[in-house]
This record gives C-alpha cells, structure tokens and sequence, in this order.
C-alpha cells in the first residue's frame, strides 16, 4: 500500500513534525508494508528527492491547484500532519484546506487521515494570533470535517475536535508523541549509570533552562550528587562555563544514535517546559523512553495526559530540603518509562495503519 503524507518540512530542517512523520512512515514500512511518498509544503525547504528509501516531492508555490496536482489520483489516501503555521506563517493555511477539499471530492475512494499537532493558536490582543484564532478554528473544523479518521497527541485537543466535527465522529483519539531519537529495548537502572545530567532539546527550550531555571538546575546537581551536565543540541550563545554547579559539556548537534547512548548512561533529564503540554514533548518523549528521571522546572496541579508530578517527573524547588530516596526516584523513572510504552512507536504506527487501512481490522495478517 502507498500513501501520500503532507508535511511542513523534513530533515535537513530542524522541524519536530518532520521528525515524527519520518520515523512513523518508517514504522509503518517496517510492521505494515505501508509505503510513503512525502509531498514537503515548504517551498524553501531543501532536501533530497529520496529520504531513507522515500520519495519527497516539493510544493514550490503554497496553492490549492499546485496541491491538487501534486496529489496522484492513483493514490487515495494521504495522511496529513496539521501545524497550522507550518504551512502558513499566520497559521491559516485556506489554500492547504482548500486543496484538500477539492482533491477529497475528485477521487471516489479518497480517504483522508489527519494527526492534528496543533490547532489553533493564541495571544494577547495586540498579536495576530488573537485575531487570527478564529480563522485557525475554522480551518480546523473544515478539516476535522473533511478527515476520514483524526488524531491528535493531547486529550484536551482531542476534546475541541469532537466538538468541531458536530457529531461527525464518535472519538478522537489522543496520543502523547513518541520518542524521535530512538526507543531502547532495555534500560538500566539510575544507579548503574552515570551521575550526569542530560539538558538537551532545540536552542530555544535549552535557553529557558540556563536562563529561567539555573537556580533549580544548581539545587537538583546538589541533591542528586550530578558530577557533570551534558549539553546537547544548536549553540545556546551563552557562556556556559560561568555556570558555578558543576562543569558543563557542550555536545553540540549529534546523531540520533548518539544521543541515544548518552541517555542510556545518563541519570537525569532536565526540562523547562510548560506541564501541562509534556505530552507534546519529544524531549520528555525521550527521556520517559531512556529511562532517565526527568527533573521539571514546573509541575501541573493535576494528572494531564495520564501524567502526574512526582510519579512520573520530579521538582527540586527550593522548597525540597532533601532528596527522596533512590528507591523512590526509580520509581518515578519506572513510572515515566511504563507510561511512554502505552504510546511508543510501535503502538502508533499499529493505530495509523488501521485508520489509513479501510476495509479490515487486521493489517498485514497483524490484529489490531
């Protein structure tokens, strides 16, 4: 089976949503014998013509009609992965729904899936997002409408969705997004490893660390006896050698697969990240899937997405005038790492191939 999944970008560009759509098309090649043809939406991007064994083609003017041309009618089902601003820089991409709209109503057989990552935006009265929202919602609710079968990765999201489409689905499925550096087959416990500490992630959220956190950073290195911070990720431009804690290693961009292995001997990941979003992180994705314990600057007030502070993430505020026992940090490395796994890679990729599969309930002679 071949399929047609819509991207913002791929790699070489730094894009989350790229990130994820590659790994699943992999997984879904692997457990499903389901192909893909990416059709990248970004006219800047660049990239190859064939990425891991898949075909990439390119938007070259963002348009309904260029869409439609580029959507094969020898292949029915696509797969989109919905960021508005991904495809809009005022998150309203009208010509992406409304190349869809015309393409779903061209094709008999067209079957349309959509993994909703975002779907609208929000601001203070002074930005477009204000006043733009309600374009965003309304692109939302037409897509909604159009898709065959949605998803999406928070279940508040998955809450707005089933009111847009008035009815026209039953459920909308919510699943937390998965690792995309890699997913360990085994772990080792936090005391056979390394006492150092992982802050890795894009330029961005590593900023908010050093910068918003350095003093929760220091307290947690002092309470969990860390010997070293290891850096990873774009340069942060700031000068991490006067940070007083303990030494700082910039690692830099690496590989996926050796940002695996540093996590495998790493005992901590540490984040700055709102709560109440943690399953929309791939950051957090890939500690939970390394077993680490992940230390968070924030904690939600209640369990979000299955998601509770100090079980499966813990803060070390100022408050915290002792550190919990090993015991009782493993625990909350068990608990992280056993809820990533109702959500991995594998699961996923088994749960789109059977919403891109119509007709029956096994894919491939696998049960679903």
């Amino acid at each position: 089976m071949l399929i047609i999944s819509i991207v913002p970008r791929l790699p070489p560009a730094i894009d989350g949503v790229g990130d994820y759509a590659l790994n699943l098309a992999s997984q879904l090649r692997k457990d499903f014998a389901i192909e893909t043809h990416f059709l990248v939406c970004d006219p800047n991007w660049t990239g190859a013509k064939n990425i891991e064994g898949f075909a990439v083609s390119k938007l070259t003017v963002r348009s309904a009609s260029k869409l439609l041309s580029l959507l094969s009618p020898d292949i029915s089902t696509v797969l989109l992965h919905y960021v508005g601003y991904g495809y809009n820089k005022r998150g309203c991409p009208v010509w992406l729904v409304k190349g869809l709209e015309r393409w779903k109503s061209s094709i008999t057989n067209a079957r349309l899936v959509t993994m909703f990552h975002e779907i609208s935006a929000s601001g203070p009265i002074w930005t477009s997002a204000f006043w733009l929202s309600r374009l965003q919602i309304t692109l939302a609710t037409r897509l909604v409408q159009l898709s065959d079968r949605c998803l999406t990765s928070k279940q508040f999201y998955a809450e707005i969705l089933h009111k847009l489409s008035r009815g026209q689905h039953k459920e909308i499925l919510a699943m937390p997004v998965f690792s995309s550096i890699a997913e360990p087959q085994q772990v080792l416990p936090l005391a056979e490893r390394q006492r150092h500490l992982v802050v890795f992630g894009g330029s961005r959220n590593r900023l908010q660390v050093y910068q918003n956190s350095s003093a929760m950073l220091n307290r947690t290195c002092e309470l969990l006896g860390i010997e070293k911070i290891l850096d990873i990720g774009p340069p942060v431009n700031l000068n991490l050698s006067s940070f007083k804690s303990v030494p700082i290693v910039e690692m830099g961009k690496q590989p996926a697969a050796k940002i695996s292995e540093i996590l495998l001997n790493s005992q901590v990941g540490f984040l700055n990240y709102n709560p109440d979003y943690l399953a929309k992180s791939t950051i957090f994705a890939a500690y939970c899937a390394h077993g680490l314990l992940t230390v968070s600057a924030h904690c939600s007030t209640l369990p979000i997405d299955g998601i509770e502070p100090e079980k499966h993430y813990w803060l070390s505020d100022e408050q915290t005038a002792e550190c919990k026992s090993g015991a009782e940090l493993q625990a909350i490395a068990n608990n992280a790492y056993a809820w990533y796994q109702s959500h991995n890679l594998s699961v996923q990729a088994q749960t789109f191939a059977q919403f891109l599969i119509k007709s029956s309930p096994t894919v491939v002679g696998q049960k679903l």
